[in-house]
């Protein structure tokens, strides 16, 4: 056979044997393990090579398709398996260099001509040569091979290829730059490495770092490999700049061209030899040759910001400042905006400028990143050179201002920062750029100008020189311009800035700048203003400047220098009078038709300052005695009424009244600002003695009242503007707000002095700008300003709301109007009857209260009213057919306004509104529905009886019942309900009827409980009740036997939720009445008739076939109440009352009970899947061991009944919250079984327990084994043992603990398993523990807790994990430190080592991080809490802890010198130890003090100090006043 293939090689330099036959002959050569020849793989890949270059240097003609598959030949050798093990089994395997070059050759052509034929098996050929380092030595052999690669393929990626070729590509230029690293750190000689770089690299790699940079290549489908591969390309092209361009060998080359350069030392034939290598990279940067024209000035701008990085990264060093500078200037004249000073090139666009000025930004902060720019060394030792740049640089920018670019500001703000000098001389052009005349609407571009004005304010107050700056900003205001084209001057940014500034500068400052805004206004404004537009825009400039100055003053005190006290005055004084009061004249003075935005304007101004004045008068008043002010004392000072406070000193009220008539021509901030006025008026007035005066309280009302009306009209629609709250913002479209704000925030004040009508105006307003819809609430939320809705929803939620009762009474009112209106429009007869029927909905707001107190007070004592009378009528109107139906649309508006009166506190209503209320919400109950689902009905009906419910819990509860008699409201409501139910399309089971039968038995049961507490005609209503539901249809359909559809058994269902709810509020209070005094014949009769219907109904729904069966929850709880009831019923009255009714009920109440109770037991695991139905199941089985008569006589109750509860403990599908949230109803029905059980039977519980806990169970996996025995020892502990009972248990104990040990062991080495069975087993032993304080003998078993606690991890947990078993670790400590005092003797190392292993557990989550969020915070700090808790636990046990006290120091401070710990955790812990080192004396100080290591000694000594300075001090202060 190897005869057969041992011609191949000749066959394959044949020239008679096809192309085909050749290629298929070397493929299976190469795969054929028959195939003989000599160093075959050698042979087969030179073959394919030669045959390559043969075709490439045209000495042989192939056929495109020929040549490609000898590409494809090469590639799949240089990828096959069989020569990667050749090559690992040492075998040499040479690539000729003419296969490189023509691979590099390839790899040019496609470059350059942007030809892709065979590119893909091309570039997978190069990749497989890269990828294999035995073959890729000829490439690192061949360095200027590597270099041609590297330069070709980076030229390549700019033709953009498509497809799956960009990924390859990539890989291998990834791949290529990886071994040229390798060869760039084996080079000796730097001179050449730089030239290789810069001549042939430099470029390419600068153009493909752009590319990556912008994106180019983010469409592609391998996106995700792509992303992380481009940035490490990117990270290659840094690194090998690094390496070529700012190599450490390299550092005197810059030197002497940048340094001697500079200082003219060298001479011209050095100069010629020098390297020179910034303006070699320079010029091979600004070449414009090597890329696309439109990507030049990009790549540059990258590149700069890029190669200044480099080089600080490589050279920076405090003694190389001076050089790193140097090359800023060189660098920053690659950029195109360095020229525009000499206008060489044409204005640059937008997008042009924000690309430079943020290389500009990042060349910026490297100087201050990198402290390069040192003031004092510039200037004394380099001759401000530095400083120069940066003033031509702050020059350009100021000259070229780009205020919709967020850089410009951004470089302004670093300019500022590194020397206020550098833009000190253009300050006002800066002023005017970046702030005045900037138009500026762009989020992004505000937030930097907010920064560079805070910087620019910050700077000038730590110079002490902000009235210098403010001369510059009031010259710029001056400054002749086109006011109306200028954005406010004090918008909420610049405005914020301004304020933070001033809050924190010096009085004698403040007065400085308040005096020059003044002295320009009146000097250049005032005498200008008349009938000039562009001057009252001024005015209104310089007004909100000076309210902004006078607002963020720091007040005057008792302590401020008198002469600041005077000046104060007087400049208070000068500015009323020569100021306001002539802006006032002013104004009244100019009329005119074409005066409008003229008067609107020097209004605004006016009032503005005649409002701040009145604000910072009032403030300096009452803050310091030594101020005098011109209006007067505001306290203690009895007026008469012609000294009542006026708007302003010495302004007579027909001005204000000329004021008033023409500031309601605008909704403006002059308006604004007078409603500001007389707001301050009634406080100064509320501050008078004698404002309770009559003509005080007039004026109080006056002035009330024109702040409410004065924006009446502006808030008669609904408005969704919003406003930030700064007074510079007040316009036309944020006036309403703001004089809704105004309102609001002064509701307390006004309230009082309103009229009903100026109230009613109110409750509109807040009601009509209420967010309605969770859409609107949420919309509202994301919007930082204010808004009405915001303001409305503030209102409502407000704890003062209800304390404003007319308000809160209008407001409820006007719901209950709108409420009326929606229910009216649904009206199905005539409006005349209609309001005979139910007058309630046609009573306006302003007779409801007249009308109801009237009826309430003609209703004595007996009633002479009759109260059927409005029950009759509803209950016709229910019966028959009630006049009111609602569509959706009207349900869907009701529902809304019923949310929010849910908001209001309907507990505490007047009777008259109470009354009113109840009716409405009556009425809406019993409406008819057309067309709605049944789950909006649902909807609403629980909504109205919630709200009924809630009503009836308030004060006036018992007015209803004047009205109703409680029977006649329950007949209503069940009546309306069993006819609304029987049209219902809905399962008995689904979750929305049952929650609705729950709201319902709520409301009847509170009802009725009303109904006893106020002992209204019990026997009467109580009779009327059970007549009621004996005589309804439902019943005697139920009791005639006939089988009911589906909409029946709802209304059956309500039946027995009312015959239960009836039995349950009877039932206590009957026996309570017999045990007080001579018992009543009638109430027992009607609670004996109320247990026999309930008991029929349950009877009836027993038997098979009844679809109320499946109804557990409810069900339940109707056998539990009818047991709970029947059992405190006395037995001869009980077994009287059954005889008698055998002859009519086939089934005795004791047989439904054992029913019930056997299906129970049968169906306990599957009622935990409904929480309701379980607690009913165990409340019926804990009654049931109450009476021993219903226990069957065959089966032990306590076997099946532990059996059955065993079932659900252990079920998997059962969830561990349902079995936590049902533990208190398990231990009051164990309880009951412990104390009917025998001692055997609890043997058998103890012997499952100790079945559950055998460690077989957890290698079985099976884990509910494990859980449900811990349950059931928590739930033993929790019942009271006594006797045998408890001999038995604490005889099991030590058992009991070493299994939990094992348990806990194996728990332990699964994660998942840390809170679902450690955490309980740590429960359960600190209760055992806790419990067993004297039972518990051998210290034995009390020690193997703390190998339990050992191997609980503490560390490297999620914080609700360490949150849960932090506490429950601590517990256990806490229980042996407590209750085994003996055992503590011996065990304290054990306990200290336990408790050690908590405290670094804290110190390990309590440092500080970079991320995590404040939650996880929370957690620690409570863990920090209880370490110090147990710190003084121990501190508390002197005597035993004394001797290990220098030891728990010092792990401590050895622990936390390793962390930054939170500022909270670290006093709480420090707290803690400071008891330890009470513990101490003074030889086990000096013990620390020696013994420590140097660094743990210096965080001791630390420690050491503020232990005596804060809390030893602290502790023998104290001690001073201990007797």
């Amino acid at each position: 056979m190897a005869a057969v293939y041992s011609g191949i090689s000749l066959k394959l330099k044949s020239k008679t044997t096809s192309w085909e036959d050749k290629l298929k002959l070397a493929h299976f050569a190469w795969i054929s393990h028959q195939c003989f020849l000599p160093n075959k793989e050698q042979v087969l890949l030179d073959w394919a090579r030669q045959s390559l270059v043969a075709f490439y240097k045209r000495k042989l003609e192939l056929r495109e398709d020929i040549v490609e598959r000898l590409w494809i030949y090469i590639d799949n050798i240089l990828h096959s398996r069989k020569l990667q093990n050749l090559l690992k089994n040492g075998k040499t395997i040479n690539l000729q260099i003419s296969l490189v070059k023509i691979i590099n050759e390839r790899i040019a052509e496609f470059s350059v001509l942007g030809s892709q034929r065979n590119i893909c098996a091309v570039l997978s050929c190069c990749q497989g040569i890269l990828s294999t380092p035995a073959l890729a030595v000829i490439y690192v052999a061949k360095q200027e091979l590597m270099v041609t690669l590297l330069s070709q393929l980076c030229q390549l990626a700019y033709r953009q290829p498509e497809g799956a070729v960009v990924a390859q590509l990539f890989e291998v230029i990834h791949l290529a730059f990886a071994h040229y690293l390798l060869i760039q750190q084996q080079q000796v000689n730097p001179k050449r490495a730089f030239g290789e770089v810069i001549g042939h690299l430099f470029q390419p790699c600068l153009v493909l770092r752009h590319l990556l940079l912008v994106g180019q290549w983010t469409q592609a489908s391998e996106g995700q490999l792509r992303q992380a591969l481009s940035r490490d390309v990117r990270n290659q092209i840094e690194a090998v700049l690094r390496g070529g361009a700012f190599q450490p060998e390299l550092l005197s080359s810059y030197k002497e061209e940048l340094l001697e350069q500079q200082q003219g030392k060298a001479k011209m034939g050095a100069m010629k030899s020098l390297l020179m290598p910034i303006d070699t990279m320079i010029a091979k940067l600004v070449d414009p040759g090597f890329c696309e024209p439109f990507l030049h000035a990009p790549i540059v701008a990258s590149s700069v910001a890029l190669l200044y990085k480099l080089f600080l990264e490589s050279y920076f060093k405090e003694e190389n400042q001076l050089l790193c500078f140097h090359v800023l200037p060189k660098l920053f004249g690659c950029l195109r905006i360095s020229y525009l000073q000499e206008e060489q090139i044409k204005v640059l666009s937008t997008s042009d400028w924000t690309t430079e000025l943020l290389v500009v930004e990042q060349l910026l902060n490297a100087v201050v990143n990198n402290n390069i720019y040192n003031i004092a060394a510039d200037r004394i030792r380099h001759g401000e050179v530095q400083f120069c740049f940066y003033r031509r640089l702050a020059e350009l920018l100021i000259n070229h201002p780009q205020a919709s670019v967020p850089a410009w500001f951004r470089c302004l703000k670093i300019l500022i920062s590194l020397n206020h000098l550098i833009l000190e001389p253009d300050l006002d052009d800066l002023v005017t750029s970046a702030w005045v005349d900037a138009e500026v609407t762009e989020f992004r571009t505000k937030k930097a100008q907010e920064v560079l004005i805070n910087t620019l304010f910050q700077t000038y107050a730590k110079l002490r020189q902000v009235p210098r700056l403010f001369q510059d900003i009031l010259n710029v205001i001056c400054r002749p311009a086109a006011e109306e084209l200028r954005q406010p001057i004090l918008s909420s940014g610049p405005s914020m800035v301004l304020c933070e500034c001033l809050l924190e500068l010096p009085l004698n400052q403040i007065l400085d700048t308040w005096s020059l805004v003044l002295e320009k206004f009146q000097s250049l404004v005032l005498p200008c203003l008349l009938d000039d537009i562009d001057m009252a825009l001024k005015s209104l400039s310089l007004s909100l400047v000076l309210h902004c100055v006078m607002f963020n003053m720091k007040s005057l005190d008792s302590s401020t220098p008198l002469p600041m006290v005077r000046r104060t005055q007087s400049m208070m004084e000068s500015m009323l009078h020569e100021l306001v009061k002539p802006l006032l004249h002013l104004l009244i003075d100019a009329q005119g038709p074409a005066l409008g935005l003229w008067q609107q304007k020097v209004s605004d101004s006016a009032l503005l300052l005649a409002y701040t004045w009145t604000q910072v008068d009032t403030m300096l008043n009452l803050n310091c005695s030594q101020y005098q002010s011109v209006s007067g004392p505001l306290r203690g000072v009895a007026l008469e009424i012609s000294n009542l406070p006026s708007l302003l000193p010495d302004v007579e009220t027909k001005v204000w009244k000329k004021i008033e008539k023409l500031t309601a021509q605008f909704h403006s901030l002059g308006r604004y600002c007078l409603a500001q006025l007389y707001l301050q008026k009634m406080k100064r007035t509320l501050m008078q003695t004698s404002f309770q005066s009559e003509e005080a309280l007039q004026t109080l009302r006056c002035d009330a009242a024109y702040l409410v009306r004065s924006g009446k009209d502006s808030l008669s629609q609904k408005i969704m503007a919003s406003w930030d709250s700064h007074v510079g913002t007040v316009n036309t479209l944020t006036y309403p707000v703001a004089h809704w704000h105004l309102i609001a925030s002064n509701l307390t004040i006004l309230i009082p002095y309103l009229c009903p009508d100026d109230v009613r105006h109110l409750a509109n307003v807040l009601l009509r700008n209420l967010p309605m819809s969770k859409a609107q609430e949420n919309s509202a939320g994301e919007e930082p300003c204010i808004t009405l809705g915001k303001l409305s929803k503030a209102i409502l939620h407000s704890p003062l709301f209800l304390e404003m009762q007319s308000l809160h009474s209008a407001f409820l009112m006007c719901i209950i109007a709108r409420c009326s209106s929606i229910l009216i429009s649904g009206a199905q007869s005539d409006m005349g009857l209609l309001s005979q029927q139910l007058p309630w909905l046609f009573e306006k707001d302003h007779t409801v209260v007249t009308h109801w107190e009237s009826r309430l007070a003609n209703i004595g004592p007996e009633g002479i009213e009759p109260r059927a009378e409005i029950a009759q009528n509803l209950l016709s109107l229910v019966e028959s057919d009630f006049p009111i139906k609602l569509d959706e649309e009207q349900l869907e508006s009701i529902l809304e306004l019923l949310e929010i009166i849910s908001a209001l506190q309907l507990d505490s209503l007047l009777a008259p509104y109470h009354v009113h209320c109840f009716l409405l919400l009556l009425s809406m109950a019993l409406t008819k529905l057309a067309s709605v689902s049944s789950s909006l009905t649902l909807k609403f009906l629980m909504t109205c009886y919630r709200l009924l419910d809630y009503l009836q819990r308030g004060r006036s509860a018992r007015a209803v019942f004047k009205i109703m008699y409680a029977s006649d409201i329950f007949q209503i409501i069940l009546t309306s309900l069993f006819k609304t139910s029987s049209q219902f399309n809905i399962d008995m089971d689904d979750p929305s009827w049952l929650e609705f039968v729950q709201v319902i038995g709520t409301f009847l049961e509170e009802l009725m409980q009303m109904l006893i507490q106020i002992k209204l005609s019990l026997v009467l209503n109580f009779g009327k009740i059970i007549t009621f539901l004996s005589s309804c249809k439902l019943y005697t359909k139920a009791a005639s036997g006939k089988q009911l559809k589906n909409q029946s058994c709802l209304g059956r269902q309500l039946l027995l939720v009312s015959l239960t709810k009836l039995c349950q509020v009877l039932g206590p209070f009957v026996r309570e009445w017999k045990q007080q005094r001579e018992p009543s014949e009638v109430l027992p009769e009607l609670l004996q008739q109320a247990i026999l219907q309930t008991g029929a109904l349950l009877q009836l729904c027993s038997e098979p076939g009844a679809a109320i069966w499946c109804l557990r929850s409810t069900l339940l709880s109707s056998v539990t109440t009818l047991l709970e009831v029947d059992m405190n019923q006395p037995s001869r009255n009980r077994d009287a009352e059954i005889s008698k009714e055998k002859d009519k009920v086939p089934l005795s109440h004791a047989t439904i009970y054992q029913i019930v109770y056997s299906q129970i037991l049968s169906e306990l695991p599957s009622l935990a899947g409904n929480s309701p139905s379980l607690q009913a199941g165990l409340q019926f089985l804990t009654l049931f061991f109450l009476a021993p008569e219903l226990h069957p006589k065959k089966d032990s109750v306590f076997t099946s009944t532990f059996h059955s509860i065993r079932r659900v403990l252990t079920d998997p599908e059962v969830p561990v919250q349902v079995i936590q949230d049902m533990e208190p109803h398990l231990v009051a029905l164990f309880t009951q079984m412990l104390a009917v059980g025998t001692t055997e039977d609890f043997r058998m519980v103890m012997q499952c327990v100790l079945q559950g806990l055998d460690i077989s169970n957890v290698w079985k996996a099976d884990l509910q084994a494990v859980l449900s025995a811990i349950t059931l020892i928590k739930l033993l502990l929790n019942c009271p043992l006594s006797g045998e009972k408890a001999s038995l248990f604490w005889l099991a104990c030590p058992q009991i603990i070493t299994a939990l040990t094992l348990q806990n062991r194996e728990a332990c080495q699964e994660r998942s398993l840390l809170l679902t069975v450690v955490g309980p087993i740590l429960d359960i032993l600190a209760l055992l523990l806790r419990q067993g304080e004297e039972v518990i003998y051998n210290p034995h078993h009390v020690s193997l807790a703390f190998s339990t606690l050992l191997t609980v991890p503490v560390d490297h947990l999620k914080p609700s994990e360490y949150g849960s078993i932090f506490p429950r670790i601590h517990n256990v400590l806490f229980s042996i430190l407590q209750c085994h005092p003996k055992v503590m003797l011996k065990a304290i190392p054990s306990f200290l080592n336990s408790f050690n292993r908590l405290v670094f557990s804290v110190m390990h989550e309590g440092r500080q991080k970079d991320k995590g969020s404040t939650d996880d915070l929370m957690v620690v700090l409570e863990c920090a809490r209880r370490v110090e808790r147990m710190y003084s636990h121990i501190a508390a046990k002197a005597e035993e802890f004394t001797v290990f006290s220098p030891f728990m120091v010092s792990q401590y401070v050895t622990e936390v010198q390793k962390v930054t710990l939170y500022p909270a955790v670290k006093e709480l812990l420090q707290e803690g130890i400071y008891l330890i080192l009470d513990l101490c004396l003074e030889r086990d100080i000096q013990f620390l003090r020696v013994s420590l290591q140097p660094g743990v000694r210096d965080v001791f000594k630390e420690l050491y100090n503020d232990y005596l300075k804060y809390h030893k001090a602290k502790h023998e202060g104290e001690k001073r006043y201990t007797v």
